[in-house]
């Protein structure tokens, strides 16, 4: 099955930079998912945690492309950002401390006429916002 990022490609677009979810944003639901696992009682908790936690990690895309960038999250309920490339006027990187010692944190995206649009739980957030503005710049030269 492709994902959301292909099939939503149009003619002559090309993914440049792709990020992933970070395990460390899902701590705490996998802390406990393990906590109740070993109680037959509570088993059902730890399940339903770590359902959680794998349905969030693949099911959250995000990526920037020669035209527009693009995040998605959800399975049942979907929710997408698409800011073409033009129209993003900052990226903004917020971290915790413990983002901070794991690396990762949330980006967040301001374009022109839409408002601010936060990407939760990015692994190594200030690498694809280094990227992004990367291939921006080689684009100007």
């Amino acid at each position: 099955m492709p994902s959301y990022l292909e099939s939503t490609i149009s003619q002559g677009e090309q993914i440049i930079f792709q990020g992933q979810v970070s395990l460390w944003s899902l701590f705490i639901p996998m802390f406990f998912g393990f906590f109740f696992l070993f109680n037959p009682e509570t088993l059902l908790i730890s399940i339903l945690c770590f359902i959680y936690v794998f349905v969030i990690y693949k099911t959250t895309e995000m990526a920037f492309t020669n035209k527009r960038l693009v995040a998605k999250t959800g399975f049942i309920s979907r929710k997408t950002i698409e800011i073409n490339l033009n129209r993003i006027e900052s990226l903004q990187v917020e971290q915790g401390i413990f983002g901070r010692i794991f690396n990762f944190g949330s980006l967040v995206l301001s374009g022109a006429g839409a408002p601010q649009a936060p990407i939760k739980g990015i692994k190594n957030p200030l690498g694809f916002r280094n990227e992004f503005f990367k291939y921006l710049d080689s684009q100007k030269s």
